[in-house]
This record gives C-alpha cells, structure tokens and sequence, in this order.
C-alpha cells in the first residue's frame, strides 16, 4: 500500500502552463542571442590571447531563465549572480580539497552549492553546473582558482544581467525585474 502511495506522488497535480506566444518566444530569442553574444565576443575576440575565459556552459541555463522566463524567482538579478558567484567558489574550493577524488569533487561541490543558494535565497539552478565546471573545467578553468568567480563567473552573469534590463523591459508587456534583492 505505502508503495502505491509513493509512485502515485509522481502523477503530478496541476496541467502543463499553457504555451507563449509567438511574440514571447521572439524576445526571448531576442534577449538569449544577445546575452549570450556578448559574452562569447569577448570571450573570442578579446580575451582569446589571454589565460581568462568569459564564457561557461551554464550561462546558457542563466539565458533560458534570464531572456525566456523572466517572471521566475529563479530568473531574479540576486539569483543570477548570486547564484553564480557563490556556486563558483565553491566549486572552486571543492576542486582544490578533494581534487584527487574528482567524483566526490563534483557531488560535494553541487550539492554544497544548492545548500549555499538556498541559504542565501539565490536559488538559481544554472549555478550547480557553474559548481560543476569549476571541478571538471579544463586546466584553463584550474589555472584561475577563485578568479573563476570573477571571470568569467561574476562578470559574464553582470553582462547577461545588463542584456536582460534591456532587452526585456523595451515592450511594454514585458518587465524585468520582478524583484532586486
């Protein structure tokens, strides 16, 4: 009985939202190509010379939040790069005390990272993989320690988040943020 009860929790209970307009999925388009353009221009045409990366795979997490779903508490600025930047160097220092050991590098570093979030209230579900990268990055992303946390980390989520106030708030029936802190 108790096993019916349980499996029966994974019948969900409410319906699918229902989709976007057309208009919707535009700017949110929109809003990704840019944000994700800019940090990928800097990190191809300026910065391809240096030790300094600008762009990170979980930034294209932190787009379909910060362009498509804009509403989200998960989408807010102080999650955003809050949850980036703490993720990050956590990640970091996971990376630095259990490096032998990379899988449990990896599993103390994200699930360290959502405790982190959660404490913090900037819950923000791109910054597990953000945690994640600075344990199995490339030795570019080990070379840089806790300047992982600043670049890209911290100034990639600062460029998405300027794209973001730009982009989503030219329409007026869009609006972005629904909150700062």
């Amino acid at each position: 009985m108790r096993e019916m009860e349980f499996f029966s929790k994974m019948n969900g209970t409410t319906k699918s939202p229902p989709g976007v307009s057309l208009f919707e999925i535009g700017w949110s388009w929109l809003g990704a190509f840019l944000g994700i353009a800019a940090v990928a221009y800097i990190n191809y045409n300026k910065l391809e010379q240096s030790d300094l990366v600008m762009i990170i795979g979980s930034f294209g997490a932190s787009a379909v939040l910060i362009y498509g779903a804009i509403k989200s508490p998960l989408a807010q600025p102080r999650n955003l790069v809050g949850g980036h930047v703490f993720s990050a160097i956590i990640g970091v220092a996971c990376f630095q005390i259990f490096s032998p050991q990379l899988w449990l590098a990896s599993a103390v570093a994200v699930a360290t990272a959502i405790a982190c979030m959660h404490a913090t209230k900037t819950l923000h579900p791109p910054g597990g993989a953000t945690a994640l990268i600075a344990v199995i990055g490339s030795e570019k992303i080990h070379d840089l320690g806790y300047l992982y946390a600043v670049v890209p980390v911290g100034a990639g989520a600062l460029i998405m988040l300027i794209v973001a106030l730009l982009v989503n708030n030219i329409p007026k029936s869009r609006r972005y943020p629904e909150f700062w802190l």
